[in-house]
């Protein structure tokens, strides 16, 4: 199975990276800086593809609250409180909030809905898009090539061990979520 999976990412690796960029995107891009550092991509042509697909992924995000401003209202109702932030942050801060809100965890997708909500100027948007997704790409992809051998060891380390890692992913996951949890009923 492990080498069906390293078949599909040395066959389609760019585009899986462009989809997985436009979905969410870290762990696809560090999977594409550990490829460039073994060779198995090129870096250049890695940050683009991933630049390319963050940015269109938000261009979508955006678009959809634009258009479609009823249906998020009606149908994501328990983000509201997420859509309010949003609208606070762009208020508070403005351009600024684009360029970041792909490090905002939770936020990556209710942003550019939010913002394609209110009548922020489209070409703006995706201007400073387009340079958040090129950054966010080159840095996040630059740091696992750099880090590519510290990263290769710690996979070899969980499959080697791989009896550990599930019960510590749960512990470790399931302190990140009650921790969220927590702070969310405050």
């Amino acid at each position: 199975m492990e080498e069906l999976f390293l078949g599909w990412l040395r066959d389609y690796g760019y585009t899986i990276l462009f989809i997985w960029s436009m979905m969410e995107g870290e762990m696809g891009l560090i999977m594409a800086g550990i490829m460039s550092h073994t060779g198995h991509m090129q870096i250049l042509i890695a940050i683009v593809v991933a630049g390319l697909g963050g940015f269109v992924g938000d261009q979508i995000y955006f678009y959809i609250g634009r258009y479609n401003k009823q249906f998020i209202y009606r149908r994501l109702k328990t983000q509201r409180r997420k859509f309010a932030l949003a609208h606070l942050l762009l208020q508070k801060y403005g351009w600024p909030i684009i360029f970041i809100q792909r490090y905002l965890y939770g936020m990556r997708t209710v942003i550019p809905m939010s913002i394609g909500v209110t009548r922020y100027s489209a070409k703006m948007f995706a201007l400073i898009n387009f340079c958040s997704a090129i950054v966010w790409a080159a840095f996040t992809i630059s740091l696992a090539y750099i880090l590519g051998e510290e990263l290769l060891a710690i996979v070899h380390w969980i499959k080697d061990h791989f009896y550990l890692a599930i019960p510590l992913a749960l512990l470790l996951g399931g302190g990140i979520a009650w921790y969220f949890h927590y702070q969310t009923r405050k």
